[in-house]
Protein backbone atom coordinates (compact mmCIF):
# COMPACT_ATOMS: atom_id res chain seq x y z
CA UNK A 1 0.00 0.00 0.00
CA UNK A 2 1.42 3.36 -1.08
CA UNK A 3 2.00 5.51 2.02
CA UNK A 4 -0.83 7.95 2.54
CA UNK A 5 -2.88 6.08 0.56
CA UNK A 6 -6.38 7.25 0.79
CA UNK A 7 -9.35 5.20 -1.35
CA UNK A 8 -10.94 6.54 -4.10
CA UNK A 9 -14.17 6.98 -3.02
CA UNK A 10 -12.85 9.20 0.10
CA UNK A 11 -10.03 11.49 -2.12
CA UNK A 12 -10.89 14.84 -2.48
CA UNK A 13 -11.15 16.24 -5.82
CA UNK A 14 -9.00 19.31 -7.41
CA UNK A 15 -9.56 20.89 -9.99
CA UNK A 16 -6.37 21.59 -12.07
CA UNK A 17 -5.78 23.90 -15.09
CA UNK A 18 -2.71 23.60 -16.95
CA UNK A 19 -0.95 22.28 -19.83
CA UNK A 20 -2.82 18.92 -21.37
CA UNK A 21 -0.07 15.94 -18.90
CA UNK A 22 -0.28 14.13 -21.98
CA UNK A 23 1.76 16.75 -24.09
CA UNK A 24 5.53 17.18 -23.76
CA UNK A 25 5.65 21.04 -22.64
CA UNK A 26 7.73 21.88 -19.37
CA UNK A 27 4.57 22.94 -17.56
CA UNK A 28 2.69 19.37 -19.15
CA UNK A 29 5.52 17.46 -18.02
CA UNK A 30 5.59 19.05 -14.66
CA UNK A 31 1.65 18.70 -14.21
CA UNK A 32 1.70 15.09 -15.08
CA UNK A 33 4.68 14.18 -12.34
CA UNK A 34 2.32 15.83 -9.92
CA UNK A 35 -1.09 14.10 -10.67
CA UNK A 36 1.32 10.80 -10.76
CA UNK A 37 2.66 11.25 -7.52
CA UNK A 38 -0.38 12.62 -5.56
CA UNK A 39 -3.03 10.45 -7.22
CA UNK A 40 -3.13 8.03 -4.81
CA UNK A 41 -3.92 11.23 -2.24
CA UNK A 42 -7.08 13.34 -4.63
CA UNK A 43 -8.83 12.88 -7.37
CA UNK A 44 -8.28 15.21 -10.41
CA UNK A 45 -10.01 16.98 -12.70
CA UNK A 46 -7.84 18.53 -15.32
CA UNK A 47 -8.63 20.91 -17.72
CA UNK A 48 -5.48 20.60 -20.08
CA UNK A 49 -4.64 23.22 -22.24
CA UNK A 50 -3.08 23.09 -25.45
CA UNK A 51 -2.96 25.44 -29.16
CA UNK A 52 -5.69 24.35 -31.32
CA UNK A 53 -6.18 21.13 -29.29
CA UNK A 54 -7.46 18.43 -31.34
CA UNK A 55 -9.77 16.86 -29.01
CA UNK A 56 -11.28 19.95 -27.60
CA UNK A 57 -14.31 19.67 -25.57
CA UNK A 58 -14.25 15.71 -25.27
CA UNK A 59 -13.92 14.32 -21.33
CA UNK A 60 -11.04 12.19 -21.21
CA UNK A 61 -10.28 9.69 -18.36
CA UNK A 62 -7.00 8.90 -18.10
CA UNK A 63 -7.13 6.43 -14.70
CA UNK A 64 -5.71 3.28 -15.92
CA UNK A 65 -2.55 5.04 -17.35
CA UNK A 66 -2.32 6.56 -14.02
CA UNK A 67 -2.30 3.23 -12.40
CA UNK A 68 0.20 2.57 -14.45
CA UNK A 69 2.81 4.70 -13.29
CA UNK A 70 1.38 5.57 -9.62
CA UNK A 71 1.82 2.21 -8.19
CA UNK A 72 -2.19 2.43 -7.18
CA UNK A 73 -5.29 0.54 -8.73
CA UNK A 74 -8.01 3.03 -8.66
CA UNK A 75 -6.72 6.48 -9.79
CA UNK A 76 -9.26 8.85 -10.82
CA UNK A 77 -7.80 11.17 -13.56
CA UNK A 78 -9.41 13.05 -15.93
CA UNK A 79 -8.72 15.38 -18.52
CA UNK A 80 -11.25 18.15 -20.89
CA UNK A 81 -8.69 19.18 -23.23
CA UNK A 82 -9.13 22.80 -24.26
CA UNK A 83 -7.78 25.80 -26.74
CA UNK A 84 -6.64 27.88 -23.99
CA UNK A 85 -6.48 27.40 -19.94
CA UNK A 86 -10.59 28.15 -19.74
CA UNK A 87 -13.01 30.93 -19.03
CA UNK A 88 -15.03 31.83 -16.15
CA UNK A 89 -18.30 30.10 -17.22
CA UNK A 90 -16.33 27.12 -17.76
CA UNK A 91 -15.00 27.33 -14.22
CA UNK A 92 -18.21 27.94 -13.14
CA UNK A 93 -19.80 24.58 -14.68
CA UNK A 94 -16.99 22.51 -13.38
CA UNK A 95 -17.29 23.26 -9.73
CA UNK A 96 -21.22 22.91 -9.66
CA UNK A 97 -21.04 19.07 -11.71
CA UNK A 98 -17.24 17.99 -10.42
CA UNK A 99 -17.87 19.41 -7.22
CA UNK A 100 -13.69 20.02 -6.38
CA UNK A 101 -12.35 21.03 -3.15
CA UNK A 102 -10.20 23.14 -4.52
CA UNK A 103 -8.45 24.85 -7.84
CA UNK A 104 -5.24 24.55 -8.25
CA UNK A 105 -3.14 26.24 -11.29
CA UNK A 106 0.19 26.57 -13.09
CA UNK A 107 1.97 28.82 -15.19
CA UNK A 108 2.92 32.58 -15.80
CA UNK A 109 -0.04 35.20 -14.39
CA UNK A 110 -0.63 36.61 -17.71
CA UNK A 111 -2.43 33.58 -18.43
CA UNK A 112 -4.86 33.59 -15.81
CA UNK A 113 -5.96 37.31 -15.89
CA UNK A 114 -9.42 36.25 -16.36
CA UNK A 115 -9.18 34.24 -13.08
CA UNK A 116 -8.19 36.72 -10.67
CA UNK A 117 -10.76 39.26 -11.86
CA UNK A 118 -13.44 36.42 -10.77
CA UNK A 119 -11.27 35.29 -7.83
CA UNK A 120 -14.43 36.67 -5.02
CA UNK A 121 -16.83 34.50 -6.43
CA UNK A 122 -14.61 31.74 -6.74
CA UNK A 123 -12.94 32.11 -3.42
CA UNK A 124 -16.46 32.24 -2.01
CA UNK A 125 -16.62 28.21 -2.61
CA UNK A 126 -13.03 26.85 -3.14
CA UNK A 127 -9.20 27.75 -2.50
CA UNK A 128 -7.28 29.13 -5.12
CA UNK A 129 -3.85 27.26 -4.89
CA UNK A 130 -1.19 28.90 -7.53
CA UNK A 131 1.99 27.26 -8.13
CA UNK A 132 4.23 29.98 -9.77
CA UNK A 133 7.67 31.63 -11.21
CA UNK A 134 8.82 34.56 -11.88
CA UNK A 135 11.88 34.76 -14.21
CA UNK A 136 13.71 38.22 -12.52
CA UNK A 137 13.49 41.15 -10.33
CA UNK A 138 13.00 43.90 -10.09
CA UNK A 139 10.26 42.67 -7.65
CA UNK A 140 7.11 43.16 -10.13
CA UNK A 141 4.70 44.75 -8.56
CA UNK A 142 2.34 44.73 -10.87
CA UNK A 143 1.73 41.10 -9.80
CA UNK A 144 0.64 42.19 -6.25
CA UNK A 145 -3.24 41.97 -7.19
CA UNK A 146 -2.81 38.71 -8.76
CA UNK A 147 -0.46 37.26 -5.68
CA UNK A 148 -3.36 38.81 -3.76
CA UNK A 149 -6.05 36.59 -5.31
CA UNK A 150 -4.53 33.26 -3.75
CA UNK A 151 -4.34 31.34 -0.76
CA UNK A 152 -1.21 29.65 -1.31
CA UNK A 153 1.52 30.27 -2.99
CA UNK A 154 4.17 27.99 -4.19
CA UNK A 155 6.64 29.34 -5.53
CA UNK A 156 9.00 27.24 -8.07
CA UNK A 157 12.54 28.89 -7.51
CA UNK A 158 13.59 30.47 -4.42
CA UNK A 159 13.88 33.43 -6.01
CA UNK A 160 10.10 33.48 -6.50
CA UNK A 161 9.38 32.84 -3.03
CA UNK A 162 11.10 36.35 -1.84
CA UNK A 163 9.60 38.11 -4.56
CA UNK A 164 6.43 36.38 -3.76
CA UNK A 165 6.53 37.94 0.09
CA UNK A 166 8.27 41.16 -1.26
CA UNK A 167 5.59 42.39 -3.13
CA UNK A 168 2.65 40.96 -0.92
CA UNK A 169 4.49 42.85 1.87
CA UNK A 170 2.01 42.90 5.20
CA UNK A 171 -0.36 41.05 3.25
CA UNK A 172 1.77 37.74 2.96
CA UNK A 173 1.47 36.61 6.44
CA UNK A 174 -2.59 35.78 5.35
CA UNK A 175 -1.01 33.46 2.82
CA UNK A 176 0.40 29.74 2.56
CA UNK A 177 3.95 31.14 1.23
CA UNK A 178 6.35 28.17 0.32
CA UNK A 179 9.39 26.55 -2.17
CA UNK A 180 8.34 23.91 -4.28
CA UNK A 181 10.85 23.34 -6.70
CA UNK A 182 10.72 20.93 -10.02
CA UNK A 183 11.02 17.89 -9.44
CA UNK A 184 12.28 15.38 -12.11
CA UNK A 185 11.28 11.38 -11.97
CA UNK A 186 13.97 9.27 -11.12
CA UNK A 187 13.09 6.62 -13.07
CA UNK A 188 12.55 8.47 -16.27
CA UNK A 189 16.01 10.25 -16.26
CA UNK A 190 19.11 8.21 -14.54
CA UNK A 191 23.01 7.97 -14.90
CA UNK A 192 23.75 5.32 -17.86
CA UNK A 193 26.96 3.80 -17.30
CA UNK A 194 28.72 0.72 -19.77
CA UNK A 195 26.93 -2.10 -17.33
CA UNK A 196 23.65 -0.75 -17.59
CA UNK A 197 20.62 -2.43 -19.33
CA UNK A 198 20.18 0.64 -21.14
CA UNK A 199 24.14 0.89 -22.68
CA UNK A 200 23.37 -0.59 -25.95
CA UNK A 201 20.48 1.73 -26.75
CA UNK A 202 22.72 4.56 -26.12
CA UNK A 203 24.86 3.28 -28.26
CA UNK A 204 22.25 3.19 -31.12
CA UNK A 205 21.15 6.89 -30.12
CA UNK A 206 24.84 7.85 -30.34
CA UNK A 207 25.34 6.18 -33.99
CA UNK A 208 22.25 8.37 -35.27
CA UNK A 209 23.63 11.57 -33.74
CA UNK A 210 27.01 11.25 -34.86
CA UNK A 211 27.49 7.90 -37.60
CA UNK A 212 30.27 6.44 -36.77
CA UNK A 213 32.44 9.13 -35.50
CA UNK A 214 33.73 9.19 -31.86
CA UNK A 215 32.73 12.57 -29.92
CA UNK A 216 34.64 12.60 -26.91
CA UNK A 217 33.61 16.17 -25.34
CA UNK A 218 29.79 16.13 -26.19
CA UNK A 219 28.14 19.73 -25.10
CA UNK A 220 24.30 19.22 -24.95
CA UNK A 221 21.34 22.49 -25.44
CA UNK A 222 18.01 21.29 -24.67
CA UNK A 223 15.55 24.08 -24.41
CA UNK A 224 13.17 26.11 -27.40
CA UNK A 225 14.82 28.42 -30.30
CA UNK A 226 13.77 31.86 -29.18
CA UNK A 227 15.35 35.08 -27.97
CA UNK A 228 15.38 34.84 -24.23
CA UNK A 229 17.34 31.38 -24.63
CA UNK A 230 20.01 32.58 -26.10
CA UNK A 231 20.79 30.04 -28.27
CA UNK A 232 22.42 31.81 -30.91
CA UNK A 233 25.16 33.08 -28.17
CA UNK A 234 25.63 29.52 -27.30
CA UNK A 235 26.91 28.91 -31.22
CA UNK A 236 29.32 31.66 -30.73
CA UNK A 237 30.68 31.06 -27.73
CA UNK A 238 31.38 27.07 -29.13
CA UNK A 239 32.95 28.57 -32.00
CA UNK A 240 35.02 30.69 -30.62
CA UNK A 241 35.98 27.74 -27.74
CA UNK A 242 37.33 25.14 -30.47
CA UNK A 243 39.17 28.36 -32.26
CA UNK A 244 41.64 27.79 -28.83
CA UNK A 245 41.84 24.16 -29.60
CA UNK A 246 44.04 22.41 -31.77
CA UNK A 247 42.62 20.98 -35.08
CA UNK A 248 42.69 17.38 -33.52
CA UNK A 249 40.97 18.34 -30.18
CA UNK A 250 38.25 20.39 -32.40
CA UNK A 251 37.88 17.45 -34.26
CA UNK A 252 36.64 15.02 -30.65
CA UNK A 253 34.26 18.10 -29.63
CA UNK A 254 30.61 18.44 -30.27
CA UNK A 255 27.87 20.64 -30.23
CA UNK A 256 24.38 18.91 -29.91
CA UNK A 257 21.06 20.85 -30.17
CA UNK A 258 17.74 19.55 -29.70
CA UNK A 259 15.42 22.42 -30.50
CA UNK A 260 13.79 23.71 -33.40
CA UNK A 261 15.67 24.77 -36.36
CA UNK A 262 13.83 27.81 -37.29
CA UNK A 263 11.37 29.44 -34.65
CA UNK A 264 9.58 32.80 -35.67
CA UNK A 265 9.78 33.36 -31.53
CA UNK A 266 13.46 32.82 -32.20
CA UNK A 267 15.68 32.49 -34.52
CA UNK A 268 16.84 30.66 -38.29
CA UNK A 269 19.71 28.55 -36.10
CA UNK A 270 21.58 27.18 -39.51
CA UNK A 271 22.03 30.64 -41.20
CA UNK A 272 23.49 31.54 -37.49
CA UNK A 273 25.52 28.33 -37.86
CA UNK A 274 26.74 29.44 -41.66
CA UNK A 275 27.95 32.62 -40.94
CA UNK A 276 29.57 32.33 -37.56
CA UNK A 277 30.85 28.52 -37.59
CA UNK A 278 33.46 26.86 -39.50
CA UNK A 279 34.45 23.16 -40.21
CA UNK A 280 36.11 23.05 -36.79
CA UNK A 281 32.57 23.02 -35.37
CA UNK A 282 30.73 20.22 -35.13
CA UNK A 283 27.39 20.73 -34.44
CA UNK A 284 24.56 18.70 -34.78
CA UNK A 285 20.83 19.38 -34.97
CA UNK A 286 18.11 16.98 -33.42
CA UNK A 287 14.56 19.01 -33.90
CA UNK A 288 12.59 16.27 -33.86
CA UNK A 289 10.08 14.62 -30.89
CA UNK A 290 11.51 12.06 -28.96
CA UNK A 291 10.10 10.08 -25.99
CA UNK A 292 11.36 10.94 -22.37
CA UNK A 293 13.29 7.36 -22.59
CA UNK A 294 15.20 8.65 -25.79
CA UNK A 295 16.01 12.06 -23.94
CA UNK A 296 17.79 10.36 -20.81
CA UNK A 297 19.85 8.49 -23.91
CA UNK A 298 20.89 11.83 -25.13
CA UNK A 299 21.54 13.21 -21.80
CA UNK A 300 24.08 10.27 -21.14
CA UNK A 301 25.65 10.97 -24.30
CA UNK A 302 26.59 14.52 -23.50
CA UNK A 303 29.20 15.77 -21.01
CA UNK A 304 27.92 18.70 -20.54
CA UNK A 305 24.42 20.45 -20.66
CA UNK A 306 24.53 24.52 -21.07
CA UNK A 307 21.41 26.99 -20.63
CA UNK A 308 22.22 30.47 -21.93
CA UNK A 309 19.16 31.45 -20.85
CA UNK A 310 19.07 35.96 -20.18
CA UNK A 311 15.79 35.19 -18.51
CA UNK A 312 14.74 31.25 -16.85
CA UNK A 313 12.05 30.96 -14.32
CA UNK A 314 13.74 26.94 -13.60
CA UNK A 315 15.47 25.50 -16.34
CA UNK A 316 14.06 21.84 -16.18
CA UNK A 317 16.65 20.76 -18.72
CA UNK A 318 19.59 21.66 -16.25
CA UNK A 319 17.92 19.29 -13.44
CA UNK A 320 17.21 16.53 -16.20
CA UNK A 321 21.06 16.48 -17.10
CA UNK A 322 21.73 16.42 -13.14
CA UNK A 323 19.51 13.62 -12.39
CA UNK A 324 21.96 11.51 -15.67
CA UNK A 325 24.68 12.75 -13.67
CA UNK A 326 25.95 15.52 -16.15
CA UNK A 327 27.12 18.73 -15.18
CA UNK A 328 25.71 21.78 -16.36
CA UNK A 329 27.14 25.33 -17.61
CA UNK A 330 24.08 28.37 -17.13
CA UNK A 331 23.73 31.99 -17.01
CA UNK A 332 23.10 32.79 -13.29
CA UNK A 333 19.89 34.31 -13.59
CA UNK A 334 16.71 33.06 -12.18
CA UNK A 335 15.56 29.57 -10.49
CA UNK A 336 19.08 28.10 -12.94
CA UNK A 337 21.01 29.51 -9.64
CA UNK A 338 19.07 27.16 -6.95
CA UNK A 339 20.26 24.25 -9.22
CA UNK A 340 23.90 25.59 -9.10
CA UNK A 341 23.51 25.42 -5.13
CA UNK A 342 25.27 28.75 -4.27
CA UNK A 343 26.73 29.28 -0.73
CA UNK A 344 27.03 32.26 1.59
CA UNK A 345 30.36 32.59 3.88
CA UNK A 346 28.35 30.16 6.47
CA UNK A 347 29.30 27.62 3.42
CA UNK A 348 25.09 27.41 3.42
CA UNK A 349 22.71 27.17 0.62
CA UNK A 350 22.06 30.79 -0.21
CA UNK A 351 18.68 32.24 0.91
CA UNK A 352 17.25 35.72 -0.71
CA UNK A 353 15.63 38.45 1.33
CA UNK A 354 14.66 42.64 0.25
CA UNK A 355 18.36 42.97 1.38
CA UNK A 356 19.96 40.18 -1.37
CA UNK A 357 17.66 39.86 -3.98
CA UNK A 358 19.52 37.21 -6.32
CA UNK A 359 22.65 36.62 -6.99
CA UNK A 360 22.93 37.61 -10.82
CA UNK A 361 25.44 40.62 -9.75
CA UNK A 362 27.87 37.46 -8.64
CA UNK A 363 27.81 38.52 -4.70
CA UNK A 364 28.47 34.58 -4.04
CA UNK A 365 31.10 33.13 -6.59
CA UNK A 366 30.96 29.74 -4.45
CA UNK A 367 28.74 26.97 -5.53
CA UNK A 368 28.55 23.20 -6.15
CA UNK A 369 31.23 21.28 -8.27
CA UNK A 370 28.40 20.05 -10.74
CA UNK A 371 28.46 23.59 -11.97
CA UNK A 372 30.10 26.07 -13.77
CA UNK A 373 28.16 29.92 -13.09
CA UNK A 374 28.64 32.24 -16.04
CA UNK A 375 27.86 35.59 -14.27
CA UNK A 376 25.76 37.90 -16.53
CA UNK A 377 27.53 40.48 -17.78
CA UNK A 378 25.37 43.09 -17.85
CA UNK A 379 21.59 43.67 -16.72
CA UNK A 380 18.75 45.17 -18.83
CA UNK A 381 15.57 46.89 -17.67
CA UNK A 382 13.03 45.94 -20.09
CA UNK A 383 9.22 45.18 -20.62
CA UNK A 384 5.75 45.72 -22.27
CA UNK A 385 2.47 47.39 -21.36
CA UNK A 386 2.06 44.02 -19.25
CA UNK A 387 5.02 43.43 -17.57
CA UNK A 388 6.62 47.21 -17.91
CA UNK A 389 10.11 46.13 -16.25
CA UNK A 390 12.15 42.95 -15.54
CA UNK A 391 15.79 42.34 -15.35
CA UNK A 392 17.46 41.12 -19.17
CA UNK A 393 20.49 39.53 -17.50
CA UNK A 394 22.87 38.94 -20.47
CA UNK A 395 25.82 36.64 -20.35
CA UNK A 396 28.63 37.49 -22.72
CA UNK A 397 29.60 34.95 -25.27
CA UNK A 398 32.76 35.03 -24.35
CA UNK A 399 32.37 33.86 -20.85
CA UNK A 400 30.49 31.38 -22.22
CA UNK A 401 33.60 30.23 -24.26
CA UNK A 402 35.88 30.05 -20.87
CA UNK A 403 33.31 28.34 -19.58
CA UNK A 404 32.83 25.45 -22.14
CA UNK A 405 36.95 25.24 -21.93
CA UNK A 406 36.63 25.00 -17.93
CA UNK A 407 35.06 22.24 -18.56
CA UNK A 408 36.90 20.65 -21.21
CA UNK A 409 40.00 21.27 -19.01
CA UNK A 410 38.72 19.00 -16.58
CA UNK A 411 38.74 15.99 -18.55
CA UNK A 412 36.03 13.13 -18.62
CA UNK A 413 37.12 11.21 -15.77
CA UNK A 414 36.35 14.70 -13.46
CA UNK A 415 33.73 15.38 -15.41
CA UNK A 416 31.79 12.06 -14.71
CA UNK A 417 32.69 12.81 -10.71
CA UNK A 418 31.14 16.12 -10.85
CA UNK A 419 28.35 15.01 -12.65
CA UNK A 420 27.23 12.33 -10.22
CA UNK A 421 27.84 14.56 -7.09
CA UNK A 422 25.40 17.02 -8.98
CA UNK A 423 22.99 13.68 -8.83
CA UNK A 424 23.39 13.15 -5.17
CA UNK A 425 22.81 16.17 -4.74
CA UNK A 426 19.37 16.71 -6.94
CA UNK A 427 18.14 13.57 -5.73
CA UNK A 428 18.82 14.32 -1.57
CA UNK A 429 16.19 16.12 0.81
CA UNK A 430 17.90 19.31 0.62
CA UNK A 431 17.44 19.79 -3.25
CA UNK A 432 14.03 18.58 -3.25
CA UNK A 433 14.51 18.38 -7.15
CA UNK A 434 13.15 14.83 -7.60
CA UNK A 435 9.40 14.26 -8.76
CA UNK A 436 8.98 12.08 -5.09
CA UNK A 437 10.05 15.13 -3.24
CA UNK A 438 7.95 17.71 -5.30
CA UNK A 439 4.97 15.34 -4.78
CA UNK A 440 5.30 15.36 -1.27
CA UNK A 441 5.06 18.76 -0.86
CA UNK A 442 2.26 19.31 -2.78
CA UNK A 443 0.64 16.76 -0.95
CA UNK A 444 1.82 18.88 2.22
CA UNK A 445 0.87 22.63 1.42
CA UNK A 446 -2.72 21.09 -0.84
CA UNK A 447 -3.35 19.80 2.32
CA UNK A 448 -2.37 22.82 5.06
CA UNK A 449 -4.70 25.06 2.58
CA UNK A 450 -7.28 22.79 2.87
CA UNK A 451 -7.11 22.45 6.48
CA UNK A 452 -6.73 26.49 7.21
CA UNK A 453 -8.98 27.91 4.36
CA UNK A 454 -11.61 30.07 5.18
CA UNK A 455 -14.47 31.00 2.43
CA UNK A 456 -14.16 34.56 0.74
CA UNK A 457 -16.40 37.42 2.39
CA UNK A 458 -19.17 38.12 0.13
CA UNK A 459 -18.40 41.54 -0.11
CA UNK A 460 -15.94 43.90 1.39
CA UNK A 461 -16.01 47.44 2.12
CA UNK A 462 -13.39 49.59 1.39
CA UNK A 463 -12.66 53.05 1.92
CA UNK A 464 -11.69 55.47 -0.45
CA UNK A 465 -8.60 56.99 -0.93
CA UNK A 466 -5.51 58.07 -3.27
CA UNK A 467 -4.02 55.06 -4.41
CA UNK A 468 -0.30 55.49 -3.59
CA UNK A 469 2.04 54.97 -5.63
CA UNK A 470 4.17 51.67 -6.32
CA UNK A 471 7.81 52.18 -4.80
CA UNK A 472 11.00 49.63 -5.47
CA UNK A 473 10.84 47.66 -2.05
CA UNK A 474 14.07 46.23 -1.86
CA UNK A 475 17.49 47.39 -2.89
CA UNK A 476 18.27 48.47 -6.52
CA UNK A 477 21.87 46.75 -6.50
CA UNK A 478 22.44 44.01 -3.67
Amino acid sequence: MKEGYIPQAQRKKILFLCDDIRMHSGIATMAREIVIGTAHRYNWFTVGAAIKHPEQGKVIDVGEDTNTHSGITDSWVKILPLDGYGNPDLIRDLIKHEKPVALFFFTDPRYWIWLFQVENEFRRQLPFIYLNIWDDLPAPLYNEPYYESCDTLLAISKQTENINRIVLGDKAKDKIIAYVPHGINEKIFFPVDVNHSEYSKLQDIKKLLFGDKKYEYVVFYNARNIRRKCVSDLIVAYQIFVDGLTNEQASKCALVLHTQIVDDNGTDLIAVKDLICDDKANIFFSNNRISSQELNLIYNIADVCVLPSSNEGWGLSLTEAMMCGKMIIANVTGGMQDQMRFVDEKDEWIKFDENFCSNHFGTYKKCGEWAIPVFPSNLSLVGSPPTPYIWDDRLDFRDLAKALKECFDLGKEERLRRGMSGHEWVISDEAMMSARWMCKNIIKYIDQTLENWKPRKSFELIKIKKYPSKKLRHKLVY
